[in-house]
């Protein structure tokens, strides 16, 4: 008799997990169930964004596996069906299924192996007004699709709520729709995962191209005329807004597993090992949005809400339930993103998290150019290195400038994955040719200055 492994959400934790644990068991071994809520599976949150903006045509190209490929694989997909309840005595989960009529119908679905792919869950400040027509998450696909149809009917102005990744990257799509846009924050600058010098850079850019950037104001309503939002209303003013976006971040979708009894930790996330089961039951796992993950310099936990993380631990939770041993070995928190012309990369701890986890550290940045300095369109960039006082070890790395600087911030995160020194860093290999970077590389030119102290 054949092992069940029910997977709750269809995204890239759950997705990823069912694609490996079936490349290592049979179906005649183990029979895979995934339950999704919505009418969409493993497709690329990160990408609506640009299919907003029109950078991508359709949904379609979204999607990194079809359903008609999980079916070949036996993979069963339920599409429309909420879990509702998890019994972990009697290893089952009660979900409900709407079949489109209207009507729905709850079953219950036993288990030997649960995986919790819940994802996060947009964050909603306590304001009226956000259930207006007119104000739209970015989270889904027919999040992406609600926009793409209030674009047709010819906005002029938006306002995009927060100033992270998704806000942003949708500031710039809104532009490049030809809508006037502001971003209204209640941080000091934009991209709070940055240093506040580094920050500068990223709100000058997005000055420059045409972004009202509102600083230190947090929503504290929206005006709603005839059932749709005409405004954000914060403490320096209201902003007329045709449609309002709402980035302003995520938390961990873990109720359904702290109903069960799951272990919540103190980031609001799933508590789990480095194998991705849940320390409170060891047939149960879960990865992705929903968890509780380690910071691989600080040791500490944090939920911090990647695309990258979530993949990964999707493939580690699939390997241990194959039966090979696996183990998922922190993060860093390596991001990039752009807005215009402005790449943004950051990895690692940044000043105020060094400080806060007790690190003494020295700062050292640097001004160079994307390509060799004579070459045609040789941008500018800035880096922006962390090191530890008395060792010098990297701690953390931070880079804004124009196309073809962000990508870079991948060397400074294999850099202090490793455990490197700035004088280590410094001596490595790096390559050079005039299209691609200066003779020494603005990366290491920081490294080198963070070691010659």
């Amino acid at each position: 008799m054949s092992d069940r492994l029910v997977i709750i959400g269809g995204n890239a934790a759950g997705m990823s997990c069912a694609a490996q644990a079936r490349r290592l068991r049979e179906p005649a071994d183990l029979e895979i169930v995934v339950v999704e809520a919505g009418q969409w599976t493993s497709y690329s949150s990160c990408g609506i964004p640009y299919w907003v903006g029109g950078e991508v045509e359709d949904a379609e190209a979204l999607i990194a596996r079809t359903p008609a490929a999980f079916a070949d694989q036996d993979i069963q997909i339920r599409f429309g069906t909420q879990a509702q309840a998890i019994d972990l005595e009697a290893a089952t989960v009660t979900v409900r299924t709407d079949d489109g009529s209207g009507d729905a119908t709850g079953t219950t679905i036993g288990y030997d192996h649960l995986m919790i792919a819940t994802g996060a869950t947009p964050l909603r400040p306590p304001v009226e007004g956000l259930d207006a027509d007119g104000v739209f998450g970015v989270q889904t696909i027919p999040d992406g699709e609600a926009i793409r149809s209030a674009l047709e009917k010819d906005p002029k102005r938006a306002v995009v709520l927060g100033g992270g990744y998704i806000g942003l990257e949708m500031a710039e799509a809104l532009v490049n729709r030809g809508l006037s846009v502001t971003v209204v924050l209640a941080d000091p600058l934009p991209m709070s995962s940055l240093d506040e010098d580094m920050g500068e850079r990223v709100c000058a850019a997005m000055t420059a191209m045409g972004i009202d950037v509102r600083t230190g104001e947090p929503v504290r309503g929206i005006d709603v005329e005839g059932g749709a939002a005409r405004a954000v209303v914060t403490d320096g003013g209201s902003y007329a807004a045709d449609l309002v976006v709402l980035g302003l971040g995520v938390r961990p979708n873990s109720d359904l597993a702290g109903d069960a009894g799951l272990r919540i930790g103190t980031t609001k996330g799933i508590e789990v090992d480095d194998t991705m089961r849940t320390l409170s039951h060891e047939s149960v796992y879960a990865a992705g949005d929903c968890i509780q993950t380690r910071h691989r310099i600080t040791g500490r936990p944090v939920a911090i809400a990647l695309g990258t993380h979530a993949n990964r631990q999707g493939r580690v939770a699939g390997t241990n339930i194959g039966g090979r041993p696996a183990r998922f070995e922190g993060v860093l928190g390596t991001a990039v993103t752009k807005v215009g012309d402005c790449e943004v990369g950051r990895t690692g701890l940044s000043t105020k998290e060094a400080q806060e986890a007790g690190f003494s550290i020295e700062t050292t940045v640097i001004e160079s150019t994307v390509k060799a300095g004579y070459y045609p369109n040789a941008g500018k960039l800035a880096v922006k290195l962390l090191t530890e006082r008395q060792t010098q070890r990297m701690l953390g790395g931070q880079i804004v400038g124009g196309p073809g600087s962000a990508k870079r911030i991948d060397v400074l995160a294999t850099a202090i994955w490793a455990q490197l020194t700035a004088a280590e860093f410094a001596a490595v290999d790096i390559s050079y040719a005039p299209p691609f970077s200066p003779t020494f590389d603005a990366v290491v030119l920081a490294a080198r200055k963070a070691a010659g102290r």
